[in-house]
């Protein structure tokens, strides 16, 4: 399914009436996902790039033993606390699906959200490798090889949530942690996927871009419609909302939300979960186009799917 039949197919869902609009978009994403992942990808979508980030540590604490990078936050990005535009206005955004619309009568939507921290860069091979040795999972057997600061992926929803709890639990053991990161820790934090909702902020910021450098479609930012997965870093983002690397592209990042109607709630990250959920993936992938790769994207996937377009990031979440 090109990207073309999937606008058109979220446009006919228009016609259908009532609650059931969204929800109809929805499936069509997820179909999309399901049959274009199929499609896509091969053994060859492994790239070693000579502009891949250097994580090497020089001394031997709890940093290198993560492989996080080497800066005061450990990799981390504080997004302040306060509003942010949510879902997409297909007038001001063409390219917008039907189930990036808040309700019926209402496009966007205003989201308040309390200060986080989330990853500056997608989470890599070598740093899953750490826990995947760790706790006894074999990358060959998933299908992960590649050069070390590759995005990961053909990573699980459950493999990313386990990554993401035995991290927190590595850092609020060491007296290493940075103390902004330990104090949010200790106030109740969780380091986790991000919500949709902290992942959409964190992409597009306060002022309702399109994407997250502006809104003009451009690749200087973005690894999209390339068919190679690059070094997470490969194309840094000054002009990017947080300064974040590949919230555009290069692999689809799982979230901890599962896949509800708009308007989003909060609540409904942990009050609307059954064994059955889909779960919510943002940014697009370096398979995709530049309609795929927008702020306000959703796609959804089952949590055993393995795939080399998706990977994910960790964020700190305040607690709930």
């Amino acid at each position: 399914m090109s990207s073309e039949d999937l606008k058109s197919s979220s446009q006919q869902a228009n016609k259908v009436p009532g609650s059931t609009i969204g929800f109809s978009a929805m499936i069509t994403i997820i179909v999309f996902v399901a049959i274009w992942m199929g499609i896509q990808g091969g053994d060859d979508s492994l790239q070693d790039s000579s502009d891949a980030l250097n994580f090497e540590n020089a001394d031997d604490s709890l940093l290198a033993e993560l492989g996080l990078p080497n800066d005061p936050l450990w990799g981390f990005v504080q997004i302040q606390a306060g509003d942010f535009t949510m879902g997409s206005n297909p007038v001001l955004d063409r390219l917008a699906y039907e189930n990036e619309r808040w309700s019926d009568r209402q496009r966007q939507g205003k989201v308040y959200l309390p200060a986080f921290y989330i990853g500056r860069y997608e989470t890599t091979i070598a740093q899953f490798a750490i826990f995947a040795e760790e706790v006894g999972l074999d990358l060959e057997q998933i299908g992960l090889d590649g050069s070390s600061n590759l995005a990961v992926h053909n990573v699980t929803w459950s493999d990313a949530v386990s990554y993401a709890s035995w991290l927190e639990t590595k850092l609020r053991s060491s007296s290493a942690t940075p103390d902004r990161i330990k104090t949010m820790l200790q106030e109740g934090g969780q380091v986790t996927l991000p919500s949709e909702a902290e992942w959409e902020k964190a992409a597009r910021g306060t002022d309702g871009r399109i994407f997250p450098w502006g809104s003009q479609p451009t690749s200087d930012f973005a690894n999209f419609n390339s068919g190679e997965i690059h070094a997470v870093g490969s194309k840094s983002c000054g002009e990017c909302a947080y300064g974040l690397s590949d919230m555009s592209g290069n692999v689809w990042e799982f979230t901890r939300s599962p896949l509800q109607d708009y308007p989003y709630n909060s609540k409904d990250d942990f009050e609307s979960l059954s064994e059955d959920a889909l779960w919510v993936m943002r940014g697009g992938s370096f398979a995709d186009n530049i309609n795929n790769v927008r702020a306000a994207v959703r796609g959804a996937v089952d949590p055993g799917v393995r795939s080399n377009t998706i990977g994910f990031r960790v964020a700190i979440s305040p607690a709930q």
